[in-house]
């Protein structure tokens, strides 16, 4: 890997002496990424003088920039100033930790560094200004044993790591197939149940062994969180879910003047959502893994952002074909084909709600888990409202839709728009650099 240095006069010529001009009442980019106080400072504008950015640049443990005056004299770009020494003091404690190159480049994308704002360091793109940052540091004598520069050695995320042996097969294997195994243990035992209570406590106690097992998996492998999920997260999945089961039979029966018995519950979505765990894992594995090896090739952030988005959306592709095939899979076993659409669409996004978490995005998927919930509970509550005197006019919307579409439209609708929106989101933010590093650098 090449380093990069401090600029000398020969580069003059070649690079942009001044940065940018942005506009009065605009951020600058140079000026928020070094800090007021950093002699970053000094590059985006006059005004500091060459004893202050001195005297800053020597908390990193190099000697002042040449060229810096007497009081009251400002350094210039072209004049000795150094702003990549001002970056390093912003960032010291990130620059002495990294162990690659690339750990340096995500965090700065991270702050807002662009390929554009690395030009105002005297740099073609973030990764270069990475790596001369890198090089720039003193090192200890027992950091030898890191990865050098040019190794680009790849470390797994905290989100997607999985020790070899044992804990390998555990979390992609083991863990991932075991809420599928408990759901067709639990419809097996209770075809063969007699109603009663004893029936009851059973359907109790095999709901929680699978949601126990579901949440287990959320905890390790590829789809761990680094921070755990909001209350608001939570209610809207185990809604989503209790819908998906349990909605479309309450709702038809709700429009039909009930219910005033027991309405049909959907087996065959729950049991082919249950054995989804697996191949969903499997996704999220191939997306982060194949995303840190296209990081550890990629000389810009735009090279790592185009080869990133198709792996994304592979992932997802590959997730929905299993998917459709398990709950195929589970109708034939059943006999009660399920809605594929609406299954499909709830599975789609709950993977990418839950991918965003992984990597460190909480408030777009809780805003689109909470939302597609809210509007399944908005069209149960009109329909039932709907029986007050003088309020008939509430179920008009659903009852259209219903009568038209069927009952399994509202979830069908809800998800999917949720899962579109959500989609339009995680492609950009997935395909960052950021997304792909320790939680601890973003």
């Amino acid at each position: 890997m090449t380093t990069h240095h401090a600029p000398g006069p020969l580069d003059a010529a070649s690079r942009p002496a001044q940065p940018a001009h942005t506009g009065p009442g605009e951020p600058d980019p140079v000026r928020s990424l070094a800090g007021p106080g950093a002699p970053g400072a000094l590059y985006a504008g006059p005004g500091l003088s060459g004893d202050t950015a001195a005297g800053s640049a020597s908390g990193t443990g190099d000697s002042p920039a040449q060229g810096s005056g007497g009081p009251g004299t400002a350094a210039a770009p072209g004049a000795g100033g150094d702003p990549v020494k001002a970056l390093m003091h912003r960032h010291r404690e990130l620059c002495a930790r990294a162990v690659d190159p690339l750990e340096i480049a995500a965090a700065l994308e991270a702050h807002g560094m662009t390929d554009r704002t690395a030009a105002h360091f005297r740099h073609r793109d973030v990764f270069s200004l990475a790596e001369e940052m890198y090089a720039r540091v003193p090192r200890h004598s027992s950091d030898r044993s890191a990865p050098p520069a040019s190794a680009h050695a790849v470390t797994e995320p905290v989100a997607g790591a999985a020790a070899a042996g044992p804990s390998r097969l555990l979390t992609l294997v083991l863990l991932p197939a075991l809420p599928g195994a408990l759901c067709a243990g639990l419809l097996a035992g209770l075809a063969q149940a007699p109603p009663g209570r004893a029936r009851t406590l059973a359907v109790v106690a095999g709901v929680l062994a699978v949601l126990s097992a579901v949440q287990l998996c959320l905890r390790h492998g590829p789809l761990r969180s680094p921070r755990p999920a909001g209350v608001a997260v939570r209610l809207a999945t185990l809604w989503l879910l209790g819908y998906a089961v349990l909605g479309d039979g309450l709702l038809d029966a709700a429009v039909r003047g009930g219910p005033d018995r027991l309405w049909p519950v959907d087996t065959a979505t729950a049991l082919g959502l249950a054995l989804a765990m697996w191949p969903a894992v499997l996704c999220a594995r191939l997306f982060t893994g194949g995303a840190r090896r296209r990081l550890a090739r990629s000389r810009g952030l735009g090279e790592f952002a185009a080869a990133t988005r198709p792996l994304l959306l592979a992932s997802l592709t590959c997730y929905l074909a299993a998917l459709a095939g398990l709950l195929a899979l589970a109708g034939a076993a059943l006999g009660a084909p399920p809605p594929l659409a609406g299954a499909g669409a709830l599975g789609a996004l709950l993977l990418l709600a839950r991918l965003l978490l992984a990597h460190g995005h909480r408030a777009t998927p809780t805003v689109a888990l909470a939302t597609a919930a809210g509007v399944e509970l908005a069209v149960l509550c009109s329909v039932l409202a709907s029986r007050l005197p003088g309020c008939g006019f509430l179920a008009v919307p659903a009852e259209t839709l219903i009568e038209v579409c069927g009952a399994e439209a509202v979830p069908t609708l809800a998800c999917a728009v949720a899962a579109f929106a959500l989609l339009g989101r995680a492609v950009p933010a997935l395909s960052r650099a950021s997304a792909h590093t320790d939680p601890g650098t973003r």
